[in-house]
């Protein structure tokens, strides 16, 4: 898969539990660990957005591309 999700990544630099983060941004468990693991086919912009919010970071901070 190119794009590669560094989620884990950031979550682990702001230690940040996967359970707060879901609650903040208001998704579940579920999918934010199918985000995570890069086994979704796309996010909301809206979803993504919130993540940045609460991680203070930015889309590129999470979404790598690698050919």
């Amino acid at each position: 898969m190119p794009i590669i999700v560094r989620l884990d990544v950031m979550l682990a630099h702001r230690k940040m539990k996967s359970k707060d983060l879901a609650e903040k941004v208001g998704i579940t468990e579920a999918n934010l660990s199918l985000l995570k693991s890069g086994k979704v086919k796309g996010v909301r912009f809206e979803t993504l957005e919130k993540i940045c919010k609460e991680l203070n970071c930015q889309p590129g901070d999470l979404l790598e591309f690698e050919p």
